[in-house]
């Protein structure tokens, strides 16, 4: 089997390609708070921002799951912690 065979059938597996849209999702993230701050004219981060780290987060943690991927299962484990914060500060934001 050639590399390029490789590689195509690599792309097709369900899984890797499950994993490609969970970071395209995260990526999108990304996107969304770049067109926003430009947008407006000043470095933002959009309440979206939050909601695409959240559901990038839990596809990427099915993803590494799946692969038995304990770095990544971890670390975006952890990581839901911190996006889930942001999201209940922009819920109950601070009265000064």
């Amino acid at each position: 089997m050639s590399l390029i065979e490789k590689v195509v059938q690599t792309f097709m597996d369900p899984l890797v390609l499950f994993g490609f849209i969970a970071q395209f999702i995260f990526f999108l993230r990304f996107v969304v708070q770049w067109w926003e701050s430009e947008r407006k004219g000043e470095s933002i981060i959009p309440p979206m921002f939050w909601y695409l780290s959240i559901f990038g987060t839990i596809l990427i943690l099915i993803y590494s799951i799946v692969r038995r991927d304990i770095v990544f299962s971890v670390a975006s484990a952890l990581n839901m912690l911190i996006y889930l914060r942001n999201i209940v500060l922009l819920k109950n934001p601070k009265k000064v």
